[in-house]
This record gives structure tokens, sequence and C-alpha cells, in this order.
């Protein structure tokens, strides 16, 4: 049996190289959104509002219920997972020159052990690809398909 001081985390960070407003706009407008990250929201994100994230090309959704948000500065929800309902926290920090920094954690992991270690490190890989495609598109307006990419052969439809 595996036991925690700590139950792991997943945790990632990214400097962007845009204003917070337009930074954390990315993730609560859906329009912006699904450019980099999932391809269909069923609305914005507000306090105390849920909403629906879809992955249609894996034929994947989420429930979301948005806990928290103060402009510019933090996000928090929790979403729907394989073993339940985890938190997810975007924190925005404003720098210099026009640049954001953004934490993102996932926490609350379900399962035993082995379970926990690996929701969290790929809860860390995905937030890391979902953050280096905000970068490209807000600093360069590329789009550069991480999400969709990183998992080819689980498409629903490989005939495209």
């Amino acid at each position: 049996m595996t036991t925690f001081n700590h139950i792991p985390a997943a945790k990632a960070e990214m400097l962007i190289r845009k204003p917070v407003e337009e930074v954390f706009e990315a993730f609560i407008e859906p329009a912006v959104t699904t450019r980099f990250w999932f391809t269909k929201s069923s609305g914005r994100l507000e306090p105390g509002k849920s909403v629906r994230w879809d992955w249609e090309m894996y034929g994947v959704s989420t429930n979301v219920n948005v806990k928290e948000i103060e402009e510019n500065k933090r996000i928090l929800i929790e979403w729907e997972a394989s073993y339940g309902y985890t938190t997810v926290e975007w924190i925005f920090t404003p720098r210099a020159d026009h640049e954001t920094y953004v934490t993102v954690t996932n926490s609350g992991f379900q399962g035993d052990g082995d379970d926990i270690v690996k929701q969290a490190i790929d809860s860390t890989e995905g937030f890391t690809i979902v953050l280096c495609g905000l970068k490209a598109l807000l600093e360069h307006n590329i789009i550069l398909n991480l999400v969709s990419d990183k998992y080819p052969d689980a498409h629903i439809n490989n005939n495209e």
C-alpha cells in the first residue's frame, strides 16, 4: 500500500508575454480557449455557473463548475474526472512590460496511490501543453494543435 505525506497535485507554469487581461480572458472566453485547448464549450466561465467542455476529436467532455473568479487574478473550478471531481486553479500574476505568469494547479485526485500519481503526471503534462498552446496563440497568433496532436490515433474520425 502506498502512503503519501502530501497527496500529489499537478502544477504547470508559463510566462506569457501579453497583458494579464488578455491572458485571463483567454481562459474565460470559449471563442479564444477553443483555439488552443478544447473544441467546444457551453458558455463563458462565470462564478456559480456550470459549463460543459468538449474535445470533439476524442469524443470526450467534462462538466465544469465555476467556484470563484477574481478578474485578472484567479479562476477556481471543479471539473469531472474519471474518479470524481478535481479542483483546478489558475493564478495570473502580472509582470513588467505586459507579461503574465500563469500558474495552473490541479488537485484532489482520487484512487489508489498509483492512480493518484498517474493522474497528477498526466494533468501536469496536459496543462503544460495547454499553456504552450496559449503562448503560441497569444504571442505569435499561431495555432499549434497541440491538444489534438497529442493523441492522433485516438481521434474519433481518423480519416481527416
